[in-house]
């Protein structure tokens, strides 16, 4: 059980780091505002994961409680959704926009409310959650619903510190990740490579 634990922990850690559209987002308001606001969206966002965590631990338990074989059929289409990602972010532009970014001066409790309801009301978010924490939950072991709250806590954990962090270095680091010609790019590969990685090793028995 440890074992899977850490083994997801560092799968979470690869994807927080890697660019997607929430930590961008946190990106882009910490260069843009200021590292305050990155902190207040990043928080917004993972307390949203909490409602997503829900969904995905009592629909799963309910549909795979009788129904093994749906497990495998579960492995197999989170696979391939996350290898959809992949695709969509190869052809995907890498540039980074920071412009509009300036206009608005929310106030951090507002930004925060943003976080959530971008969350709430992407169902991404959910269909992401259902292909990725079914994979670490182990048979005969503790139910299902609390294995996937407890891997469902440790995403959170893990993405709020990364984003916190990102939200901090960006903050003090945004005239050079403003002029950087190659930031973008490298950081749209990492993201390719991410996805990639964790669908093979969810195919690999």
């Amino acid at each position: 059980m440890i074992e899977s634990l850490v083994s997801f922990a560092f799968a979470t850690l690869l994807l927080a780091i890697s660019p997607g559209p929430d930590n961008i987002f946190v990106l882009t308001q910490s260069v843009a505002r200021g590292s305050k606001y990155g902190i207040a969206i990043a928080s917004g966002l993972i307390t949203g994961c909490i409602v997503h965590t829900s969904v995905v631990a009592f629909g799963f338990a309910i549909v795979i409680r009788d129904n093994e074989w749906l497990l495998y059929a579960i492995k197999i289409a989170g696979a391939i959704y996350l290898l959809y990602l992949a695709y969509k972010i190869v052809k995907s532009d890498a540039s980074i926009e920071f412009g509009a970014e300036k206009a608005s001066n929310k106030s951090l409790w507002k930004l925060y409310k943003v976080g959530i309801t971008m969350n709430l009301l992407n169902p991404k978010v959910t269909l992401f959650f259902l292909a990725l924490l079914p994979q670490f939950v182990i048979a005969n072991s503790y139910p299902d619903w609390i294995q996937i709250y407890l891997l469902g806590g440790i995403f959170m954990l893990v993405s709020l510190l990364t984003f916190y962090t990102i939200a901090l270095l960006a903050g003090k680091a945004a005239s050079f990740i403003k002029s950087s010609r190659w930031f973008a790019p490298a950081m749209k590969w990492v993201q390719i490579v991410v996805f990639i990685g964790i669908a093979v090793a969810i195919l690999i028995p």
